[in-house]
């Protein structure tokens, strides 16, 4: 069964619904303690990183997330979820994060005439062969709504890029643990296709 994460942070019934579409059960679950009892997790999450982070610490999530990562169970980070995966972020001051994966959240800047936040569609390049992203092409739209975007310790880390007046890191994967800076569940059909690719992933890449 499938855990998305309810820490009062992000739009859950729109992740529930992408998985009720495809016919799998996606539970939303505020309990901590009950992590473990899942197969897969989604960390979603809209707001601030350190906002997020905060609560993730002072509901006990946080360290439910990282004994779930131990765990080699594939788990999914969406949006500001994804960010939280990452070592630290420098939104409102800097912030520890979740340091699932190596690497720092820093804010977009703008370049004419793109301007901050990243709102809409936009497509994905260097899509690397990764399970989630099977059966996707090259340059396919995904929706993004972020004004802070990851930078990744390590380059293999990242498995999908965008432009956003430059290369932006659009998805990333470190053995169990993948995220992504779009939204798969507003992404129509290849969104959807992300997140059954997700659910029927066997850990091998």
């Amino acid at each position: 069964m499938i855990a998305i994460v309810d820490y009062g942070v992000g739009n859950l019934a729109s992740v529930r619904n992408a998985f009720d579409h495809l016919g799998y059960q996606a539970h939303i679950c505020n309990d901590p303690e009950r992590a473990l009892e899942f197969e897969r997790l989604i960390l979603p999450g809209v707001g601030s990183f350190g906002a997020a982070m905060a609560t993730l610490v002072n509901t006990g999530w946080a360290n439910s997330l990282r004994k779930y990562a131990a765990t080699g169970r594939p788990m999914l980070g969406i949006c500001l979820g994804m960010q939280l995966l990452f070592d630290r972020g420098e939104e409102h001051g800097p912030t520890p994060g979740l340091g699932l994966i190596g690497g720092a959240v820093v804010r977009l800047r703008p370049s004419p005439p793109n301007k901050v936040p990243h709102v809409g569609w936009n497509n994905l390049s260097r899509i690397e062969p990764h399970p989630v992203f099977r059966g996707i092409k090259q340059h396919v739209d995904f929706y993004f709504v972020h004004s802070y975007h990851c930078i990744p310790d390590n380059p293999d880390d990242v498995i999908a890029i965008c432009n956003f007046g430059g290369d932006i890191v659009a998805s990333v994967a470190s053995g169990n643990v993948v995220g992504m800076q779009f939204h798969p569940e507003k992404s129509q059909p290849s969104g959807l296709r992300i997140l059954k690719n997700f659910v029927e992933w066997n850990m091998e890449c």
